[in-house]
């Protein structure tokens, strides 16, 4: 006798991918030696993972990326 087992298949949950090349359009982000690297809602966020990127690395060059002025300032 066989024996039927159910599978059920889940739907794939929609994926936010944002490109590394390209900046964003709201927030924040990091510019780590010139290139685009993680995004931050709020600016206070965004410097305390430039300072704890500077402390365990003190020769990179990091800026904060302003998507609304899209600007770049210095840490």
């Amino acid at each position: 006798m066989a024996i039927k087992r159910e599978t059920t298949v889940e739907a794939p949950q929609p994926r936010n991918i944002q490109r590394a090349d390209m900046p964003p359009s709201e927030g924040f982000a990091l510019v780590v030696d010139g290139r685009l690297k993680s995004s931050h809602h709020d600016e206070a966020a965004a410097k305390k993972a430039a300072s704890d990127l500077l402390s365990r690395f003190p020769k990179l060059h990091v800026e904060i990326y302003n998507a609304a002025t899209k600007t770049r300032s210095n840490v």
